[in-house]
């Protein structure tokens, strides 16, 4: 090989090396952070006073309607309602459908399994509503009764946890909504509702004359707002804005003009 030839080489080479080593690997996009939508679709049984119902104008109103809008103002999003059937609220949140469960939502071990929930803001029991002519004083007196519940709702679990009471029962009956249940206690359908103690003493204040609450119930919960599991970020944004709700006492306000007083928890 020729001196030439040996020095083309050895060019060509030293070029391809250089070009090898000037070869920069393309940074990889980080992905993108999460952000709040500007608008959220809160997902609620419509049926469901005082937390959510219509008026006589066909209009949603209720404490959580309430509290919802406020949030919506504080972290500068548009808030929208879609009523759903309350059975299927996790499917309707995991397929995106909705994408904030608000709605006198139960906080339960079984549903974190699905849902991530901001820290409870409302305390709540499952109270046992009977007619006023009733002659059951107590859970023990449910034995071979017809005992109804909200499909779907924590007054289902509540009762089934309590097993001795629940395997005395002739029926534990589920209705779409707790309205409908109370008027089959009216007409002598049911011998007994368990419902959520807020839902219950909002309609038995009333007709005070046609169902009485027992001193016995089904155990106390907490209410929370409910987000999809990734959700991390409109989580804790809904929580800071609870936070300063109760802190400036919008809460408390809002919760007496629903309930006469301030029964927000801190």
């Amino acid at each position: 090989m020729t001196k030439r030839v040996c020095s083309l080489v050895a060019g060509l080479v030293a070029a391809m090396v250089m070009v090898g080593c000037g070869k920069k690997e393309e940074p990889v996009a980080a992905a993108p952070a999460p952000v709040v939508a500007k608008a959220i679709v809160i997902g609620l049984d419509d049926n469901f006073p005082p937390m959510g119902f219509r008026d006589d104008r066909n209009e949603l109103v209720g404490f959580d309607i309430d509290l919802a809008k406020e949030a919506g103002k504080r972290l500068g999003v548009e808030v929208t309602f879609k009523p759903i059937d309350w059975s299927a609220k996790e499917s309707e949140l995991n397929g995106k459908r909705i994408d904030v469960l608000w709605n006198g939502l139960t906080i339960t071990e079984e549903r974190k399994a699905n849902i991530l929930f901001t820290k409870p803001y409302l305390e709540n029991r499952q109270i046992v509503v009977v007619a006023e002519s009733s002659g059951i004083t107590s859970k023990a007196q449910l034995k071979g009764k017809v005992v109804g519940v909200q499909d779907g709702s924590s007054a289902v679990d509540a009762v089934q946890k309590d097993e001795a009471t629940a395997k005395s029962l002739k029926e534990l009956k589920k209705f779409g909504d707790n309205v409908t249940a109370l008027m089959d206690l009216s007409a002598g359908r049911l011998d007994a509702l368990v419902v959520d103690e807020i839902v219950g003493r909002y309609y038995t204040a009333k007709k005070p004359r046609d169902y009485r609450v027992l001193e016995d119930n089904f155990g106390t919960e907490d209410y929370g707002v409910g987000t999809r599991k990734d959700d991390t970020e409109l989580a804790a944004k809904l929580d800071k804005a609870l936070d300063d709700m109760k802190a400036d006492g919008t809460a408390a306000k809002i919760s007496t003009q629903w309930f006469g007083k301030d029964i927000v928890k801190k």
